[in-house]
Formats: C-alpha cells, structure tokens, sequence
C-alpha cells in the first residue's frame, strides 16, 4: 500500500509487482482483457471523480511508481487503506469496496455510454498455477459469483455495485496448456472462491 498527493488529497493505492511470466484477465480500465501484464494497481479516488480518462490517469500513477510494461489499473472511491485479504491453498485474494451505491445487476433502467466511474467492489485474486485463456474467464466468474454469495450472507439485498471490476493473474503457462477449469467445483476453482467469499463477506461486514 502507497500514499499520494493529488489535488491537495491523501490517497492510496495497492500495487501487486508480478513482474515478468504473468497473465491477467480483468476488466480494469487499464490494461483489461488477458494479456502478459507486469503490475496491478488499485487506486482509490475522491468520490465525485471528475476526469474523462482514468486510463491516462492510472497510467500516471503507475509512471510515478515506476511501474514498467504492461499492467493493469483499476480504480475506487472506497478507503482502500480498509482492504481485506484472505488465502486458500494459495488462491489469495484481496479486496476493496465501498457499497454506498449498490444494487441487483439486472435492473429495469436503461444503461449509459461513455466511461463508468470509479469502481466501488474491487477484487484482485492470484494464483500460483497457470489457468488456460477459458478457466482464465471462468476465474472471472467463479470470483463474481463468490462476490454476490458474500454480499448475500452480509445481509445486503444486492448483486455488487454498477461499476465492479475484477483481476485475476496466475503464470504464463510458457507454451503448455495450462488448468482447463476454474469454476467453483475445480480444485483451485473452489480456493479462490472461498478466498474471494472470506475476503467479500469480511469487506461488507464492517459496512453493514
């Protein structure tokens, strides 16, 4: 965890420095999709976040840090001092969110275009074992479904909030096919499940 001066602000971010042989499949503003990425930031913003490109933005946060090659940035207006970590067999997972704004994501009104704000439920996980591009994305889904479960056992009557984002790196699998599954039920499917739920249900906890 870093400090940072923005606009008279004290801020914070958590950086993960993976460095090389890592991929990470995310939807963070910086970086996202699945690729070879050095870093993973998660940086907190003044709620009422202002700026139109919080990808240029990341990028300057990391360019002060001096992260090299590609990462992957997200953002958040909660306390990110207040994260909470939790491990299962080596999944790990760490989490930040604020749940001021929450709700069931199919609701009745309509979308809007153009860049979301700053993501209020943040979760990075990391593995220590190579995942194939589709159990990469399972990974994606098995941590959002352990997520909501969290939320649900919290007492919260909701799915998360309108702007989420998850990352999940793990190893180049170098040229080998990698593990085929990451849904709940594979082996370390379940451990990052568990981890996400320990780590969501702990964050939502002390906001409820």
């Amino acid at each position: 965890m870093l400090a940072r001066q923005e606009d008279g602000l004290g801020l914070h971010h958590l950086v993960w420095r993976l460095g090389p042989g890592w991929r990470v499949c995310s939807s963070a503003v910086l970086g996202g999709g699945i690729g070879p990425r050095a870093w993973i930031l998660n940086a907190q913003v003044p709620g009422g976040y202002p700026r139109l490109d919080p990808d240029r933005h990341l990028a300057e946060i990391a360019e002060g840090e001096a992260l090299q090659g590609p990462g992957a940035g997200l953002m958040t207006a909660a306390d990110v001092t207040a994260y909470t970590v939790a491990d299962d067999g080596g999944a790990t997972a760490t989490v930040t969110s604020g749940l001021g704004v929450r709700g069931w994501a199919a609701a009745p009104a309509e979308g809007t275009d153009g860049p979301p704000p700053p993501g209020t439920v943040n979760i990075v996980v990391t593995l220590p074992v190579a995942l194939s591009d589709a159990a990469l994305v399972n990974a994606v889904a098995t941590a959002t479904e352990a997520k909501v479960q969290a939320l649900v056992d919290a007492g919260l009557d909701c799915s998360g909030t309108p702007t989420d984002a998850v990352c999940v790196a793990a190893p180049d699998p170098g040229g080998q096919p990698g593990e085929p599954f990451a849904g709940p039920r594979s082996r370390w499917g379940a451990r990052l499940a568990r981890a996400v739920h320990r780590a969501c249900l702990e964050s939502a906890l002390r906001q409820s």
